[in-house]
């Protein structure tokens, strides 16, 4: 969706994605039909929930009675937790709300926060999630000079960060989990402890189980644009990133990474 702005939305920049996110969901039911299915948001890298009060308002306005939960886990700084600790936590806290509704849920899920909640859906054998609405989530990867990046690595540019991240130590960091240098591949692969396994680009035994998990979600729905402003390369919001000379390839030839394949069937 190109003009929707990406990773580090202000609050308030929110507002002008509500009445489009709201089209996504189910028109209002009559009377006599069940309410509406709750939705669930998950934030991105150093936001909070408070960063979605604006959603929560406009939702709560335009659809009445809508149970919203923005989770309140791994806020600000702990929002560099690494992925699969802050996937674990915000497991535990969706699985209830899940349980509680049978029809089954809506997922909006932020940036950072677009990777976590796929990896939910992998790992998750019994999830009930109807829609999963990916915003501005850099689900092939990022690199790209950014100011945060910079903030946390002063010394390093996106040419040669590969030799932080792809170190243990440098995995201890949820930007360095989908930190996917295209001059490095042999080393992303190697070393990536998350998105490289959750794209299936490294063989692990759980791999046809989360294929399978994973296809279970209704409706997809990916949201980036050009001038996103922060996701390099702004493709990876549909899962497009840089080959070896930085050239942009699609989603569909995105090889042999399963999410094109899976997403191309439902």
């Amino acid at each position: 969706m190109p003009g929707l702005r990406g990773l580090r939305l202000p609050p308030a920049g929110f507002l002008f994605l509500l009445p489009f996110l709201l089209l996504l969901l189910p028109a209002a039911p009559a009377p006599h039909r069940t309410s509406y299915k709750p939705v669930i948001v998950v934030h991105g890298l150093f936001d909070s929930s408070y960063s979605f009060r604006h959603l929560l308002e406009y939702i709560n306005e335009t659809h009445p009675g809508t149970v919203v939960t923005v989770l309140d886990l791994f806020d600000g700084r702990e929002s560099l937790r690494p992925l699969w600790e802050q996937v674990q936590g915000f497991r535990e806290a969706v699985a209830p709300i899940m349980a509680k509704a049978p029809q089954g849920v809506h997922l909006i899920c932020y940036s950072q926060g677009g990777l976590v909640c796929r990896a939910l859906l992998s790992v998750m054998d019994e999830h009930n999630v109807d829609s999963f609405i990916s915003l501005s989530s850099p689900q092939m990867g990022q690199y790209g000079d950014t100011d945060y990046l910079k903030w946390l690595f002063p010394t390093s540019m996106r040419s040669n960060l590969y030799r932080i991240c792809y170190s243990p130590w440098g995995q201890e960091f949820s930007i360095c989990n989908y930190w996917h240098d295209p001059h490095h591949d042999d080393l992303y692969l190697n070393a990536s402890s998350f998105l490289a396994l959750i794209n299936g680009e490294r063989d692990h035994p759980n791999a046809t189980v989360w294929r399978k998990n994973f296809l279970r979600v209704g409706r997809l729905v990916l949201i980036g644009g050009p001038d996103d402003g922060v996701i390099t390369p702004w493709q990876s919001s549909f899962f497009g990133f840089y080959d070896a000379n930085e050239t942009v390839l699609e989603m569909e030839e995105q090889l042999p990474a399963w999410p094109a394949t899976s997403l191309s069937c439902c």
